[in-house]
């Protein structure tokens, strides 16, 4: 976020700033989802729902999981929350007590560490590298809990910042392992339908044991609009409903109006994934030429990981000077990964394709001077 608000001063001032710093869609909310907004405002009342969110939502994210994965999740099982961040909140604070140990991959989104501490648990953080695909596994996650109880973990494939998914296999074992030693599980899902040559899986379709979260942010394009889901089982049905009401009263009715509408656009948003793909291509090709390394799977979401050049310094350092030198924006590793971070950076490529190979080839020119 710093690296983002010096590149809005710089765009205030003039500058043509290219960014790869943030995960936002640089593509518009589906035309559907728009045109169901402007209908419901000509209504003049936009209110509360129910906590649990508009019953028309919930029913058409339960055909998702039917159409999708093939496994049959009731819309009473489903929780329409203020995006996946209040998701997160809502998964925690119903599942667990404070004090208890929740394992998380490291390098992995901050917000999970960071949200786990202020609700009084225990983040453990499991380094993951390019030598395991940047896969936290099922047997790593047993020897972990043998070291120390582990009481739950989230897994989140596609995940950011490495974009790499976790095989459908691997996200089985890890499930049932789960199942077996009584860890609650909790599937970060909100880059579905963003993988590339790969098949991706929902945690629900080996058990109904875990927690997802999904939101409607990345694929449907609605970083701003503010709404996502909760899957949950049902003994934690009742405990997050009650703290949502608490805490939010319900996500907003114009985006759950207009999220219903948007799941019915996928000849669009396939358009939109089809830019992503081709963005990854690219990077994929120039990033090692480039001497980029440690490059992570590039499988899915919009992100690229990968170590800097040798002789540009820590990724700050590098990050900075590109800003100034180059108007690019990348993200610093540090917040993924507090250990080994300063020696990587995250690259979105939710941009247009244009504006990427621009900016890749003013990456090019400074790393060649």
């Amino acid at each position: 976020m710093d690296v983002l608000s010096e590149a809005n001063r710089m765009i205030a001032r003039g500058d043509k700033v290219i960014s790869l710093a943030v995960g936002q869609p640089s593509a518009p909310a589906p035309r559907a989802a728009l045109a169901a907004a402007r209908r419901m405002l000509e209504h003049g009342r936009v209110g509360y729902t129910d906590a649990l969110g508009r019953a028309d939502l919930r029913q058409r994210i339960g055909h998702h999981y039917r159409d999708t994965y093939g496994c049959a999740v009731a819309p009473e099982r489903i929780m329409v929350t203020t995006g996946s961040s209040a998701g997160f909140n809502l998964a925690f604070l119903a599942a667990f007590d404070p004090g208890q140990r929740i394992a998380i991959a490291a390098p992995g989104y901050p917000a999970y560490r960071n949200i786990i501490r202020a609700l009084g648990l225990v983040p453990v953080e499991i380094e993951v590298d390019a030598t395991d695909g940047y896969i936290l596994g099922a047997e790593r996650l047993a020897f972990e809990h043998a070291r120390g109880r582990i009481d739950g973990v989230l897994i989140a494939s596609p995940a950011n910042p490495t974009g790499t998914v976790t095989p459908r296999a691997e996200l089985q074992r890890l499930v049932e392992f789960c199942d077996r030693e009584g860890i609650t599980f909790i599937s970060d899902e909100i880059y579905h339908g963003l993988v590339y040559g790969v098949m991706e899986a929902s945690a629900l379709e080996f058990s109904d044991n875990p927690i997802v979260v999904n939101s409607f942010s990345k694929l449907y394009c609605m970083t701003g609009w503010r709404v996502g889901w909760l899957v949950l089982p049902e003994p934690l049905l009742r405990a997050a409903e009650r703290i949502g009401q608490s805490l939010y009263i319900s996500a907003p009715e114009l985006s759950q109006v207009a999220a219903t509408a948007a799941m019915d656009a996928t000849e669009e948003m396939a358009l939109v994934r089809d830019t992503y793909e081709a963005n990854r291509d690219i990077l994929m090709q120039r990033l090692p030429q480039m001497g980029f390394s440690a490059i992570a799977p590039i499988d899915g979401a919009f992100y690229a990981y990968a170590a800097v050049p040798e002789g540009v310094g820590s990724s700050t350092d590098f990050a900075r000077a590109l800003l100034e030198k180059c108007h690019v924006a990348l993200t610093p590793g540090g917040d993924f990964d507090v250990r080994r971070g300063e020696h990587f950076v995250r690259l979105s490529y939710a941009c247009d394709t244009p504006s990427l190979i621009e900016a890749v080839e003013r990456m090019a020119a400074h790393l060649d001077r």
